[in-house]
């Protein structure tokens, strides 16, 4: 049985950590960077080697892009879904600074609140509630 963990490679893996952390709670659970390699280079000892993040309740792992150019692209969206409205809209605000809406928080047909965010990282994100809210 496998374990499924989003991995993020980032142009700077600490700063978009501390971001997910300030939108959604949480916390830098570990840290390695390549200077801790025996054979690091002068010019990548500060680059994140691993990262292990916690924030929105959900562990997730990053590291700086050092060995290739990152290209943003929408194939990967990550989806939060919280079990109320007021921290669904939290999360959302929060993700939302700097970034860019692409569907807002707002009820769907399903019965739940639904929007679309893409970070100013260019992360995708899908933030969803579990409880049906009114459509008032």
């Amino acid at each position: 049985m496998a374990k499924y963990t989003t991995f993020i490679k980032s142009e700077d893996a600490r700063a978009q950590a501390e971001f997910y952390i300030q939108a959604l709670g949480g916390e830098i659970q570990s840290l390695m960077t390549h200077g801790q390699l025996s054979n690091a280079s002068d010019e990548l000892k500060d680059k994140v080697l691993h990262l292990c993040v916690r924030a929105g309740g959900v562990n997730f792992f990053m590291s700086d892009s050092v060995f290739e150019p990152l290209v943003r692209g929408n194939n990967v969206h990550l989806a939060l879904e919280f079990k109320t409205e007021s921290e669904a809209r939290q999360a959302f605000d929060n993700l939302a600074a700097g970034g860019h809406i692409s569907q807002p928080l707002e009820p769907v047909f399903w019965g739940s609140l639904y929007g679309e965010i893409e970070d100013k990282f260019g992360i995708k994100w899908m933030i969803t509630t579990a409880q049906e809210v009114s459509q008032a």
